[in-house]
């Protein structure tokens, strides 16, 4: 039976877990669906774009930061994720989660625990690859922010604005390697003052994968609960 202490961080890691997966799916399915507004970021998004369909799967490590000055909240962590199409496996946190397409699989060893649900594409706050891609259909002003030079790379930003004064999010950076069209990383400012930063450490595609490579299989948790939500 889990502790009151256990399912509030398991929470918290949910919570971490959903926001990180939507900002690295944003990162390389998202910018196909952005209304023209700026035309140099519209034809630089229109390249990303381009080249994320030219490959048939992405696999990325990448760093996740969470910062608040005024609460004093300084957090890091790593993770990877591999993409085929609306199919991924994500590691955050010491947790794996794996969506097969019609259903996901969160693997906890920790609690020695897996939950598995179907995606509700009627829920706001369900992450699936198909909201991702109109993630940025409406609703955002856009245009081509500064340009840093990142240990010898050029990376451009683009800055996205929230129409809506009910959006929590001050503005959203992206940050585009101009030689590759690879993204580089993604800066999400909230209203209160909050940062999170997920920057790609490493970018592969088109990698070797496995027949079951998004597919759970059972026998490799055999004393692990099985947590059935559907």
């Amino acid at each position: 039976m889990k502790t009151k202490f256990q399912e509030i961080k398991n929470n918290s890691i949910a919570k971490m877990s959903k926001k990180c997966l939507k900002m690295t799916v944003l990162l390389f399915l998202s910018f196909n669906v952005i209304q023209a507004q700026d035309k140099k970021a519209k034809d630089l998004l229109n390249e990303v774009t381009a080249k994320i369909k030219s490959y048939d799967n992405i696999s990325i490590d990448f760093k996740y930061s969470l910062n608040n000055a005024k609460e004093n909240i300084n957090q890091d962590s790593k993770g990877n994720v591999v993409m085929k199409g609306n199919q991924y496996v994500l590691n955050f946190m010491g947790v794996t989660k794996i969506f097969d397409g019609q259903k996901t699989y969160t693997i906890v060893p920790e609690d020695e625990e897996v939950t598995i649900s179907k995606v509700n594409e009627k829920d706001d706050n369900a992450v699936t690859p198909s909201k991702m891609l109109t993630f940025f259909n409406s609703g955002y002003k856009y245009n081509m922010d500064i340009v840093q030079n990142v240990k010898g790379r050029k990376i451009q930003y683009i800055k996205l604005v929230p129409t809506s004064g009910k959006d929590q999010r001050k503005e959203i950076l992206l940050g585009v390697d101009v030689q590759t069209k690879h993204i580089y990383n993604l800066i999400e400012t909230g209203k209160n003052g909050t940062k999170t930063t997920l920057t790609v450490n490493s970018f592969k595609t088109n990698q070797p994968l496995s027949k079951n490579q998004f597919t759970f299989v059972a026998s490799k948790y055999p004393k692990y609960y099985i947590n059935k939500l559907d």
